[in-house]
């Protein structure tokens, strides 16, 4: 190993990396493998989701695997993930005060339906209104929903996780989770090499 050369990463890591990608997906997502985060952790993978219907874009996501062998202050194992959720949302929902709730409601039970063990989760919910002015004030106004959480995966296998963060995407864009006797397509990555880090 060369000076600034990053060392091989562990065993554990790999496996939990490759887990992101063993993940059925349903047509309306669109997954790619994305650049993680070199600073937060030892090891890190990422992927990216976008849920379109009918060619329409609904809602966008991240989702970053973090790995350190020793932990960190309060992630309760030596694995942490993190999810960025922005979906488009009509004004009468934002204005909702259960909105918060509700999308937090949706990740916990998501992950509790794919049988995705976890511990330590935490969030924030925000909605957002952006208003053109100048010459942007034809632009329609626009309102969001962004979440933003974190949460410590008991086990290595990380398919549960991913299945339970698509669930979340697609239920902040207003799309119903399939009924459990629907099968899903496999999802095709484009760049195998990119969660070798």
């Amino acid at each position: 190993m060369t000076l600034g050369e990053r060392p091989p990463a562990p065993p554990a890591f790999q496996r939990a990396a490759e887990s992101l990608r063993l993940t059925e997906v349903r047509p309306e997502i669109e997954l790619e493998d994305l650049p993680a985060p070199q600073r937060l952790a030892p090891h890190s993978a990422a992927v990216g989701a976008t849920v379109y219907r009918d060619d329409v874009e609904l809602a966008v996501g991240r989702l970053i695997l973090l790995y350190d062998p020793d932990g960190q202050r309060g992630w309760d194992g030596p694995f942490r993930l993190v999810a960025y959720v922005r979906a488009d949302m009509e004004p009468e929902i934002t204005s909702d005060p259960l909105l918060g709730p509700v999308a937090w409601s949706w990740l916990t039970e998501s992950l509790d339906s794919h049988h995705a063990s976890y511990s330590a989760a935490g969030g924030t919910v925000t909605r957002a209104v952006s208003e053109g002015f100048g010459n942007k004030a034809e632009d329609p106004v626009t309102t969001e929903l962004e979440l933003r959480a974190s949460w410590s995966p008991t086990e290595e296998d990380l398919s549960g996780h991913v299945a339970a963060w698509c669930d979340l995407m697609c239920l902040a864009a207003g799309i119903p989770p399939l009924p459990p006797d629907v099968a899903t397509l496999p999802r095709h990555r484009e760049d195998p090499e990119s969660f070798r880090q």
